[in-house]
Protein backbone atom coordinates (compact mmCIF):
# COMPACT_ATOMS: atom_id res chain seq x y z
CA UNK A 1 0.00 0.00 0.00
CA UNK A 2 1.36 3.46 -0.88
CA UNK A 3 2.40 5.98 1.73
CA UNK A 4 -0.33 8.51 2.77
CA UNK A 5 1.38 11.91 3.07
CA UNK A 6 0.26 14.67 5.41
CA UNK A 7 -1.42 16.70 2.65
CA UNK A 8 -3.51 13.74 1.48
CA UNK A 9 -4.43 12.89 5.07
CA UNK A 10 -5.48 16.48 5.76
CA UNK A 11 -7.64 16.63 2.64
CA UNK A 12 -9.31 13.32 3.57
CA UNK A 13 -10.09 14.55 7.07
CA UNK A 14 -11.49 17.84 5.68
CA UNK A 15 -13.80 15.98 3.28
CA UNK A 16 -15.00 13.64 6.03
CA UNK A 17 -15.65 16.57 8.40
CA UNK A 18 -17.58 18.57 5.80
CA UNK A 19 -19.82 15.59 4.91
CA UNK A 20 -20.50 14.87 8.59
CA UNK A 21 -21.30 18.56 9.24
CA UNK A 22 -23.70 18.62 6.27
CA UNK A 23 -25.38 15.46 7.59
CA UNK A 24 -25.84 16.89 11.09
CA UNK A 25 -26.96 20.22 9.64
CA UNK A 26 -29.61 18.48 7.60
CA UNK A 27 -30.94 16.68 10.66
CA UNK A 28 -31.01 19.99 12.62
CA UNK A 29 -32.85 21.85 9.87
CA UNK A 30 -35.39 19.04 9.55
CA UNK A 31 -36.01 19.15 13.30
CA UNK A 32 -36.44 22.92 13.26
CA UNK A 33 -38.85 22.65 10.34
CA UNK A 34 -41.01 20.12 12.22
CA UNK A 35 -41.07 22.35 15.33
CA UNK A 36 -41.35 25.85 13.86
CA UNK A 37 -41.96 25.63 10.14
CA UNK A 38 -39.61 27.01 7.44
CA UNK A 39 -36.36 28.58 8.73
CA UNK A 40 -35.21 31.90 7.16
CA UNK A 41 -31.74 33.33 7.92
CA UNK A 42 -32.84 36.74 6.61
CA UNK A 43 -35.97 37.01 8.74
CA UNK A 44 -34.55 39.14 11.56
CA UNK A 45 -35.11 42.87 11.83
CA UNK A 46 -31.81 44.75 11.95
CA UNK A 47 -31.02 48.43 12.58
CA UNK A 48 -28.09 50.58 11.43
CA UNK A 49 -25.50 51.68 13.97
CA UNK A 50 -26.97 55.18 14.15
CA UNK A 51 -30.24 53.81 15.53
CA UNK A 52 -28.98 52.44 18.81
CA UNK A 53 -28.95 52.97 22.57
CA UNK A 54 -28.35 56.58 23.74
CA UNK A 55 -29.19 58.15 20.38
CA UNK A 56 -30.66 61.62 19.92
CA UNK A 57 -33.49 62.19 17.42
CA UNK A 58 -34.09 65.60 15.86
CA UNK A 59 -36.90 67.60 17.41
CA UNK A 60 -39.51 69.59 15.54
CA UNK A 61 -39.82 67.45 12.42
CA UNK A 62 -40.51 63.94 11.21
CA UNK A 63 -37.60 61.57 11.72
CA UNK A 64 -36.73 58.42 9.84
CA UNK A 65 -36.28 55.01 11.43
CA UNK A 66 -34.98 52.43 8.99
CA UNK A 67 -33.27 49.07 8.70
CA UNK A 68 -33.48 45.64 7.09
CA UNK A 69 -35.63 42.54 7.49
CA UNK A 70 -36.70 39.59 5.41
CA UNK A 71 -38.26 40.59 2.07
CA UNK A 72 -41.98 41.11 2.61
CA UNK A 73 -41.61 40.96 6.40
CA UNK A 74 -43.93 43.22 8.38
CA UNK A 75 -42.20 45.73 10.67
CA UNK A 76 -43.77 47.74 13.51
CA UNK A 77 -42.05 50.72 15.15
CA UNK A 78 -43.28 52.20 18.45
CA UNK A 79 -42.05 55.36 20.15
CA UNK A 80 -43.70 57.62 22.74
CA UNK A 81 -47.14 56.17 22.06
CA UNK A 82 -46.83 56.44 18.28
CA UNK A 83 -47.01 53.32 16.13
CA UNK A 84 -45.91 53.01 12.50
CA UNK A 85 -46.21 49.84 10.41
CA UNK A 86 -44.48 49.00 7.14
CA UNK A 87 -43.31 46.05 5.04
CA UNK A 88 -39.74 45.33 3.97
CA UNK A 89 -39.23 45.62 0.23
CA UNK A 90 -37.82 42.96 -2.13
CA UNK A 91 -34.28 43.87 -1.07
CA UNK A 92 -35.15 43.66 2.61
CA UNK A 93 -35.00 47.42 3.26
CA UNK A 94 -37.70 49.33 5.17
CA UNK A 95 -38.24 52.82 6.59
CA UNK A 96 -40.90 54.67 8.58
CA UNK A 97 -41.36 58.28 9.66
CA UNK A 98 -42.14 59.31 13.24
CA UNK A 99 -43.21 62.66 14.61
CA UNK A 100 -42.78 65.58 14.48
CA UNK A 101 -41.18 65.10 17.90
CA UNK A 102 -40.89 67.33 20.95
CA UNK A 103 -37.63 67.61 22.88
CA UNK A 104 -37.20 65.45 25.94
CA UNK A 105 -36.55 61.93 27.11
CA UNK A 106 -35.25 59.44 27.80
CA UNK A 107 -37.58 56.92 26.20
CA UNK A 108 -37.35 53.47 24.61
CA UNK A 109 -37.99 52.74 20.94
CA UNK A 110 -39.08 49.27 19.81
CA UNK A 111 -38.86 47.70 16.37
CA UNK A 112 -40.65 44.39 15.85
CA UNK A 113 -40.79 41.94 12.99
CA UNK A 114 -40.13 38.26 13.45
CA UNK A 115 -37.91 39.42 16.28
CA UNK A 116 -38.13 42.51 18.52
CA UNK A 117 -35.38 45.07 19.13
CA UNK A 118 -35.50 47.72 21.85
CA UNK A 119 -33.39 50.88 21.65
CA UNK A 120 -32.90 52.30 25.14
CA UNK A 121 -32.26 55.76 26.58
CA UNK A 122 -33.39 57.73 23.51
CA UNK A 123 -33.51 61.54 23.67
CA UNK A 124 -35.11 64.08 21.35
CA UNK A 125 -33.30 67.36 20.78
CA UNK A 126 -30.85 68.98 18.34
CA UNK A 127 -28.66 66.81 16.10
CA UNK A 128 -25.56 68.14 14.35
CA UNK A 129 -23.03 66.45 12.07
CA UNK A 130 -19.39 67.46 12.44
CA UNK A 131 -16.99 66.60 9.64
CA UNK A 132 -13.69 67.53 8.02
CA UNK A 133 -10.09 66.53 8.45
CA UNK A 134 -7.65 66.26 11.37
CA UNK A 135 -8.56 69.47 13.17
CA UNK A 136 -12.11 68.15 13.44
CA UNK A 137 -10.91 64.63 14.21
CA UNK A 138 -8.55 66.06 16.89
CA UNK A 139 -9.47 64.45 20.22
CA UNK A 140 -10.19 66.10 23.55
CA UNK A 141 -7.32 64.07 24.99
CA UNK A 142 -4.51 62.43 23.03
CA UNK A 143 -4.76 58.77 22.14
CA UNK A 144 -6.04 56.21 19.62
CA UNK A 145 -3.51 57.29 17.01
CA UNK A 146 -5.39 60.55 16.36
CA UNK A 147 -3.94 64.01 17.13
CA UNK A 148 -5.31 65.23 20.42
CA UNK A 149 -4.81 66.96 23.71
CA UNK A 150 -6.57 70.31 24.06
CA UNK A 151 -5.40 72.93 26.53
CA UNK A 152 -6.48 71.93 30.06
CA UNK A 153 -7.47 68.51 28.71
CA UNK A 154 -7.47 66.77 32.10
CA UNK A 155 -9.82 69.36 33.59
CA UNK A 156 -12.12 69.24 30.57
CA UNK A 157 -12.42 65.46 30.74
CA UNK A 158 -12.98 65.42 34.50
CA UNK A 159 -15.81 67.97 34.27
CA UNK A 160 -17.64 66.32 31.33
CA UNK A 161 -20.88 65.38 33.11
CA UNK A 162 -23.62 65.93 30.53
CA UNK A 163 -26.22 63.15 30.51
CA UNK A 164 -28.23 64.93 27.82
CA UNK A 165 -25.30 65.43 25.45
CA UNK A 166 -24.65 62.39 23.25
CA UNK A 167 -21.74 61.67 20.94
CA UNK A 168 -21.56 59.29 17.95
CA UNK A 169 -18.15 58.70 16.38
CA UNK A 170 -18.25 57.08 12.94
CA UNK A 171 -15.46 54.65 12.18
CA UNK A 172 -13.34 55.56 9.17
CA UNK A 173 -14.58 53.85 6.01
CA UNK A 174 -13.46 54.48 2.42
CA UNK A 175 -15.79 52.96 -0.18
CA UNK A 176 -16.32 52.87 -3.92
CA UNK A 177 -20.12 53.00 -3.69
CA UNK A 178 -22.52 54.74 -1.24
CA UNK A 179 -22.93 52.58 1.85
CA UNK A 180 -26.06 51.89 3.92
CA UNK A 181 -24.34 51.77 7.32
CA UNK A 182 -21.24 53.06 9.11
CA UNK A 183 -19.93 51.52 12.30
CA UNK A 184 -20.07 53.49 15.53
CA UNK A 185 -22.10 53.90 18.68
CA UNK A 186 -23.75 56.63 20.71
CA UNK A 187 -22.07 57.56 23.99
CA UNK A 188 -23.31 59.67 26.86
CA UNK A 189 -20.90 62.56 27.46
CA UNK A 190 -18.98 61.70 30.60
CA UNK A 191 -15.38 61.61 31.86
CA UNK A 192 -15.25 58.03 30.59
CA UNK A 193 -16.18 58.89 26.99
CA UNK A 194 -15.28 62.45 25.92
CA UNK A 195 -11.49 61.98 25.93
CA UNK A 196 -11.77 59.99 22.69
CA UNK A 197 -14.20 62.33 20.94
CA UNK A 198 -13.75 65.21 18.50
CA UNK A 199 -12.74 68.20 20.61
CA UNK A 200 -14.47 70.71 18.33
CA UNK A 201 -17.58 68.54 18.20
CA UNK A 202 -17.69 68.09 21.95
CA UNK A 203 -17.13 71.76 22.86
CA UNK A 204 -19.64 72.87 20.23
CA UNK A 205 -22.23 70.44 21.55
CA UNK A 206 -21.54 71.32 25.17
CA UNK A 207 -21.89 75.06 24.60
CA UNK A 208 -25.00 74.57 22.46
CA UNK A 209 -26.56 72.44 25.19
CA UNK A 210 -25.78 75.11 27.78
CA UNK A 211 -27.45 77.73 25.58
CA UNK A 212 -30.55 75.80 24.48
CA UNK A 213 -31.20 73.54 27.50
CA UNK A 214 -32.39 70.70 25.26
CA UNK A 215 -30.66 67.40 24.46
CA UNK A 216 -27.91 67.63 21.85
CA UNK A 217 -26.53 64.85 19.66
CA UNK A 218 -23.23 65.18 17.78
CA UNK A 219 -22.33 62.80 14.94
CA UNK A 220 -18.58 62.94 14.25
CA UNK A 221 -17.67 61.77 10.75
CA UNK A 222 -14.16 63.06 10.09
CA UNK A 223 -10.78 61.85 8.86
CA UNK A 224 -7.35 63.48 9.02
CA UNK A 225 -5.56 64.46 5.83
CA UNK A 226 -8.66 64.23 3.67
CA UNK A 227 -9.27 66.85 0.95
CA UNK A 228 -12.75 68.21 0.37
CA UNK A 229 -13.15 66.11 -2.77
CA UNK A 230 -13.06 62.92 -0.67
CA UNK A 231 -16.25 64.16 1.04
CA UNK A 232 -18.12 64.85 -2.22
CA UNK A 233 -20.39 62.49 -4.16
CA UNK A 234 -19.52 61.17 -7.61
CA UNK A 235 -22.35 63.12 -9.36
CA UNK A 236 -21.12 66.35 -7.73
CA UNK A 237 -17.54 65.72 -8.86
CA UNK A 238 -18.61 64.78 -12.37
CA UNK A 239 -20.56 68.03 -12.73
CA UNK A 240 -17.35 70.09 -12.57
CA UNK A 241 -15.00 69.52 -15.57
CA UNK A 242 -11.87 70.11 -13.48
CA UNK A 243 -12.98 67.80 -10.68
CA UNK A 244 -14.05 65.15 -13.17
CA UNK A 245 -10.48 65.04 -14.54
CA UNK A 246 -9.18 64.12 -11.11
CA UNK A 247 -12.01 61.63 -10.55
CA UNK A 248 -11.17 59.94 -13.86
CA UNK A 249 -7.52 59.86 -12.79
CA UNK A 250 -8.54 57.94 -9.66
CA UNK A 251 -10.53 55.51 -11.79
CA UNK A 252 -7.51 54.95 -13.99
CA UNK A 253 -5.26 54.24 -10.99
CA UNK A 254 -7.79 51.74 -9.66
CA UNK A 255 -8.00 50.01 -13.05
CA UNK A 256 -4.19 49.83 -13.28
CA UNK A 257 -3.68 48.47 -9.78
CA UNK A 258 -3.71 44.74 -10.70
CA UNK A 259 -0.85 45.35 -13.14
CA UNK A 260 0.99 47.37 -10.52
CA UNK A 261 0.68 44.42 -8.13
CA UNK A 262 2.09 42.05 -10.74
CA UNK A 263 5.03 44.40 -11.27
CA UNK A 264 5.59 44.52 -7.52
CA UNK A 265 5.54 40.73 -7.25
CA UNK A 266 8.16 40.50 -10.03
CA UNK A 267 10.35 43.11 -8.29
CA UNK A 268 9.91 41.27 -4.98
CA UNK A 269 11.14 37.99 -6.47
CA UNK A 270 14.15 39.78 -7.92
CA UNK A 271 14.84 41.39 -4.57
CA UNK A 272 14.64 38.05 -2.77
CA UNK A 273 17.36 36.68 -5.03
CA UNK A 274 19.54 39.76 -4.55
CA UNK A 275 19.02 39.67 -0.79
CA UNK A 276 20.01 35.98 -0.60
CA UNK A 277 23.17 36.65 -2.61
CA UNK A 278 24.06 39.62 -0.41
CA UNK A 279 23.52 37.51 2.73
CA UNK A 280 25.70 34.69 1.38
CA UNK A 281 28.52 37.14 0.61
CA UNK A 282 28.21 38.89 3.94
CA UNK A 283 27.00 42.14 2.36
CA UNK A 284 24.16 44.46 3.33
CA UNK A 285 20.90 43.38 1.73
CA UNK A 286 19.25 45.91 -0.61
CA UNK A 287 16.03 47.65 0.41
CA UNK A 288 12.94 45.67 -0.56
CA UNK A 289 10.45 47.21 -3.00
CA UNK A 290 7.69 49.21 -1.38
CA UNK A 291 4.28 47.59 -1.41
CA UNK A 292 2.00 49.74 -3.63
CA UNK A 293 -0.89 51.42 -1.83
CA UNK A 294 -4.34 50.34 -2.96
CA UNK A 295 -6.13 53.43 -4.36
CA UNK A 296 -9.50 51.87 -3.54
CA UNK A 297 -8.95 52.30 0.20
CA UNK A 298 -6.81 55.45 0.18
CA UNK A 299 -8.31 58.25 2.29
CA UNK A 300 -7.64 60.87 -0.41
CA UNK A 301 -9.72 58.99 -2.94
CA UNK A 302 -12.35 61.21 -4.52
CA UNK A 303 -15.82 60.41 -3.12
CA UNK A 304 -14.37 57.65 -0.92
CA UNK A 305 -15.29 59.19 2.44
CA UNK A 306 -18.60 60.45 1.12
CA UNK A 307 -19.52 56.90 0.15
CA UNK A 308 -18.28 55.34 3.37
CA UNK A 309 -19.03 57.95 6.05
CA UNK A 310 -21.63 60.49 4.81
CA UNK A 311 -24.02 58.50 2.60
CA UNK A 312 -24.97 56.21 5.55
CA UNK A 313 -26.03 59.27 7.57
CA UNK A 314 -28.40 60.75 5.01
CA UNK A 315 -31.70 59.30 6.31
CA UNK A 316 -30.96 60.71 9.78
CA UNK A 317 -32.63 64.08 10.39
CA UNK A 318 -30.23 66.81 11.48
CA UNK A 319 -30.30 70.47 12.50
CA UNK A 320 -27.10 71.34 10.64
CA UNK A 321 -23.41 70.70 9.96
CA UNK A 322 -20.17 72.03 11.41
CA UNK A 323 -17.09 71.68 9.19
CA UNK A 324 -13.34 72.08 9.84
CA UNK A 325 -11.31 71.32 6.73
CA UNK A 326 -9.15 73.02 4.13
CA UNK A 327 -5.55 72.27 5.04
CA UNK A 328 -5.37 69.51 2.44
CA UNK A 329 -6.65 71.85 -0.28
CA UNK A 330 -4.05 74.61 0.17
CA UNK A 331 -2.18 73.30 -2.89
CA UNK A 332 -5.01 74.73 -5.05
CA UNK A 333 -6.57 77.40 -2.82
CA UNK A 334 -8.41 79.37 -5.52
CA UNK A 335 -10.15 76.22 -6.68
CA UNK A 336 -11.43 75.67 -3.14
CA UNK A 337 -13.96 78.48 -3.44
CA UNK A 338 -15.90 76.50 -6.04
CA UNK A 339 -15.14 73.12 -4.46
CA UNK A 340 -16.38 74.23 -1.05
CA UNK A 341 -19.59 75.85 -2.26
CA UNK A 342 -20.30 72.79 -4.42
CA UNK A 343 -19.79 70.59 -1.35
CA UNK A 344 -22.23 72.62 0.74
CA UNK A 345 -24.89 72.65 -1.97
CA UNK A 346 -24.50 68.92 -2.64
CA UNK A 347 -24.80 67.98 1.05
CA UNK A 348 -27.98 70.02 1.33
CA UNK A 349 -29.42 68.34 -1.76
CA UNK A 350 -28.50 64.89 -0.49
CA UNK A 351 -30.09 65.38 2.94
CA UNK A 352 -33.26 66.81 1.34
CA UNK A 353 -33.83 69.17 4.26
CA UNK A 354 -33.43 72.48 2.43
CA UNK A 355 -30.73 75.01 3.27
CA UNK A 356 -29.88 73.70 6.71
CA UNK A 357 -27.22 75.68 8.62
CA UNK A 358 -23.69 74.91 7.47
CA UNK A 359 -21.09 76.39 9.83
CA UNK A 360 -17.37 76.15 9.22
CA UNK A 361 -14.01 77.06 10.72
CA UNK A 362 -11.64 79.35 8.87
CA UNK A 363 -8.07 78.03 8.97
CA UNK A 364 -5.91 79.17 11.87
CA UNK A 365 -2.47 80.76 11.75
CA UNK A 366 0.26 78.36 10.64
CA UNK A 367 3.77 79.15 9.45
CA UNK A 368 4.79 77.10 6.44
CA UNK A 369 7.91 77.29 4.32
CA UNK A 370 7.88 77.30 0.57
CA UNK A 371 7.91 79.32 -2.59
CA UNK A 372 4.22 80.29 -2.38
CA UNK A 373 3.64 81.69 1.11
CA UNK A 374 0.18 83.14 0.45
CA UNK A 375 -1.59 79.83 -0.19
CA UNK A 376 -3.20 79.69 3.25
CA UNK A 377 -4.28 83.32 2.99
CA UNK A 378 -6.00 82.60 -0.33
CA UNK A 379 -7.60 79.46 1.09
CA UNK A 380 -9.05 81.48 3.98
CA UNK A 381 -10.43 83.96 1.47
CA UNK A 382 -11.98 81.08 -0.49
CA UNK A 383 -13.61 79.82 2.70
CA UNK A 384 -15.07 83.26 3.42
CA UNK A 385 -16.58 83.37 -0.08
CA UNK A 386 -18.93 80.57 0.99
CA UNK A 387 -20.70 83.05 3.28
CA UNK A 388 -22.55 84.21 0.15
CA UNK A 389 -24.63 81.02 0.47
CA UNK A 390 -27.70 81.22 2.71
CA UNK A 391 -27.59 79.90 6.28
CA UNK A 392 -23.80 79.73 6.48
CA UNK A 393 -21.53 80.96 9.26
CA UNK A 394 -17.78 81.12 9.82
CA UNK A 395 -15.84 80.69 13.06
CA UNK A 396 -12.60 82.67 12.81
CA UNK A 397 -9.48 80.96 14.20
CA UNK A 398 -6.71 83.27 12.95
CA UNK A 399 -5.86 84.23 16.55
CA UNK A 400 -5.42 80.75 18.03
CA UNK A 401 -2.96 79.20 15.58
CA UNK A 402 0.47 77.80 16.29
CA UNK A 403 3.36 78.71 14.02
CA UNK A 404 4.90 75.26 14.42
CA UNK A 405 1.79 73.03 14.53
CA UNK A 406 -1.03 72.59 12.10
CA UNK A 407 -3.22 71.49 15.03
CA UNK A 408 -3.96 74.38 17.43
CA UNK A 409 -4.91 73.08 20.87
CA UNK A 410 -7.43 75.78 21.76
CA UNK A 411 -10.44 73.91 20.45
CA UNK A 412 -12.61 75.39 23.19
CA UNK A 413 -12.67 78.77 21.44
CA UNK A 414 -13.45 77.10 18.11
CA UNK A 415 -16.38 75.20 19.60
CA UNK A 416 -17.64 78.31 21.36
CA UNK A 417 -17.56 80.42 18.20
CA UNK A 418 -19.37 77.74 16.21
CA UNK A 419 -22.01 77.48 18.93
CA UNK A 420 -22.57 81.26 18.83
CA UNK A 421 -23.03 81.04 15.05
CA UNK A 422 -25.54 78.23 15.56
CA UNK A 423 -27.47 80.26 18.12
CA UNK A 424 -27.79 83.14 15.66
CA UNK A 425 -28.22 81.33 12.34
CA UNK A 426 -30.00 78.11 13.30
CA UNK A 427 -32.04 79.33 16.26
CA UNK A 428 -32.58 83.03 15.54
CA UNK A 429 -31.12 84.29 18.80
CA UNK A 430 -29.97 87.87 19.16
CA UNK A 431 -26.32 87.15 19.94
CA UNK A 432 -23.06 88.56 18.59
CA UNK A 433 -21.50 85.69 16.69
CA UNK A 434 -18.93 87.37 14.41
CA UNK A 435 -15.93 89.59 14.92
CA UNK A 436 -15.42 92.94 13.15
CA UNK A 437 -15.99 92.30 9.45
CA UNK A 438 -14.61 94.62 6.77
CA UNK A 439 -17.23 96.68 4.91
CA UNK A 440 -15.60 99.57 3.08
CA UNK A 441 -12.45 101.69 2.59
CA UNK A 442 -12.23 105.43 2.14
CA UNK A 443 -8.98 107.26 1.29
CA UNK A 444 -8.75 110.58 3.20
CA UNK A 445 -5.63 112.83 3.12
CA UNK A 446 -3.14 110.04 2.67
CA UNK A 447 -4.86 107.66 5.10
CA UNK A 448 -7.22 104.73 4.67
CA UNK A 449 -10.31 104.64 6.85
CA UNK A 450 -11.84 101.18 7.21
CA UNK A 451 -15.42 100.54 8.31
CA UNK A 452 -16.67 97.32 9.84
CA UNK A 453 -19.87 95.50 10.65
CA UNK A 454 -20.38 93.20 13.66
CA UNK A 455 -18.49 95.59 15.92
CA UNK A 456 -20.13 94.07 19.00
CA UNK A 457 -20.11 97.19 21.17
CA UNK A 458 -16.90 98.59 19.74
CA UNK A 459 -13.47 97.79 18.31
CA UNK A 460 -10.61 96.62 20.52
CA UNK A 461 -6.87 96.18 19.98
CA UNK A 462 -6.16 93.23 22.26
CA UNK A 463 -2.82 93.43 23.99
CA UNK A 464 -1.92 97.01 23.12
CA UNK A 465 -0.98 98.58 19.79
CA UNK A 466 -3.10 97.50 16.80
CA UNK A 467 -1.10 95.27 14.43
CA UNK A 468 -1.64 93.14 11.35
CA UNK A 469 -2.54 95.83 8.78
CA UNK A 470 -0.82 96.68 5.48
CA UNK A 471 -1.52 99.30 2.83
CA UNK A 472 -0.48 99.76 -0.80
CA UNK A 473 -0.58 102.39 -3.50
CA UNK A 474 -1.21 101.99 -7.20
CA UNK A 475 2.13 100.19 -7.64
CA UNK A 476 0.55 97.26 -5.74
CA UNK A 477 3.35 96.89 -3.18
CA UNK A 478 2.13 96.40 0.37
CA UNK A 479 3.96 97.80 3.39
CA UNK A 480 3.17 97.57 7.13
CA UNK A 481 0.73 100.27 8.20
CA UNK A 482 0.40 102.30 11.35
CA UNK A 483 -3.08 101.46 12.59
CA UNK A 484 -5.28 103.09 15.18
CA UNK A 485 -8.91 102.81 16.23
CA UNK A 486 -11.09 105.91 15.92
CA UNK A 487 -14.61 105.17 17.13
CA UNK A 488 -15.88 102.30 15.02
CA UNK A 489 -13.26 102.73 12.31
CA UNK A 490 -9.63 101.75 11.80
CA UNK A 491 -7.34 104.41 10.32
CA UNK A 492 -4.23 103.30 8.41
CA UNK A 493 -1.20 105.27 7.25
CA UNK A 494 2.44 104.89 6.26
CA UNK A 495 5.15 107.42 5.32
CA UNK A 496 5.95 105.14 2.38
CA UNK A 497 2.46 105.39 0.84
CA UNK A 498 1.11 108.85 0.04
CA UNK A 499 -1.92 107.71 -1.98
CA UNK A 500 -3.20 104.43 -0.54
CA UNK A 501 -5.63 102.43 -2.67
CA UNK A 502 -5.75 99.06 -0.94
CA UNK A 503 -5.44 97.52 2.51
CA UNK A 504 -4.97 94.06 3.97
CA UNK A 505 -5.37 92.55 7.43
CA UNK A 506 -3.77 89.31 8.63
CA UNK A 507 -3.09 88.44 5.01
CA UNK A 508 -0.39 85.77 5.38
CA UNK A 509 -0.05 82.13 6.24
CA UNK A 510 0.97 83.25 9.72
CA UNK A 511 0.18 86.82 10.74
CA UNK A 512 0.38 88.78 13.97
CA UNK A 513 -3.06 90.35 14.41
CA UNK A 514 -5.17 91.59 17.31
CA UNK A 515 -8.38 93.33 16.16
CA UNK A 516 -11.45 92.21 18.14
CA UNK A 517 -14.85 93.51 19.10
CA UNK A 518 -15.80 94.06 22.73
CA UNK A 519 -17.49 90.67 22.96
CA UNK A 520 -14.09 89.06 22.38
CA UNK A 521 -14.51 87.82 18.82
CA UNK A 522 -11.60 88.32 16.37
CA UNK A 523 -11.79 90.06 13.01
CA UNK A 524 -11.40 87.68 10.06
CA UNK A 525 -8.50 88.25 7.64
CA UNK A 526 -9.37 90.30 4.56
CA UNK A 527 -8.00 92.29 1.65
CA UNK A 528 -9.66 95.14 -0.21
CA UNK A 529 -7.84 94.41 -3.48
CA UNK A 530 -8.31 91.62 -5.99
CA UNK A 531 -4.76 91.62 -7.32
CA UNK A 532 -3.25 88.40 -8.58
CA UNK A 533 -1.34 86.21 -6.14
CA UNK A 534 1.44 83.88 -7.31
CA UNK A 535 0.54 80.32 -6.45
CA UNK A 536 1.89 76.84 -7.13
CA UNK A 537 -1.20 75.87 -9.10
CA UNK A 538 -4.80 76.95 -9.48
CA UNK A 539 -6.53 73.60 -10.01
CA UNK A 540 -5.75 69.95 -9.44
CA UNK A 541 -5.44 67.94 -12.62
CA UNK A 542 -4.87 64.38 -11.41
CA UNK A 543 -4.97 62.07 -8.42
CA UNK A 544 -1.81 61.83 -6.29
CA UNK A 545 0.55 59.11 -7.45
CA UNK A 546 0.46 56.30 -4.92
CA UNK A 547 3.15 54.19 -6.60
Amino acid sequence: MGTLNHKMLGESVDRWFCRWREFLGGILLAALYLMFGPVSASGNVKLPSLISDNMVLQEGREVAIWGTAGPGEGVTVRFRGEKQVTTAGPGGHWKVELGPLKAGGPWDLTVAGKNTLTVHNVLVGEVWVCSGQSNMEFLVQSGLGVPGGVIHADEEVASAHYQRLRLFRAQVAVAGQPQKDVQGRWEVASPRTVAAFSAVGYFFGRDLYRALHVPVGIIDSSKGGAPAEAWMSVPTLEADPNLKKVLDSWRQEIAEYPQVLKKYEHELRQWEGSAEQAEARGNVAPEPPKFPADPRSYRWRDAGLWNGMIAPLLPYRIAGVIWYQGESNTDAPYQYRSVFTDLIRSWRRAWKEGDFPFLFVQLANFRISGEYPDAWAVLRESQAKALALPETGMAVAIDIGNACSIHPRNKQSVGRRLALAAEAIAYGRNVVYQGPTYQSLEAVNGTSRLRFSHIGGGLVARGGRLVGFEIAGEEQKFVPAEARIEGNQVVLSSPLITKPVAARYAWADYAECNLYNKTGLPAPPFRTDDWAVTLQRHVRTSAPKLW
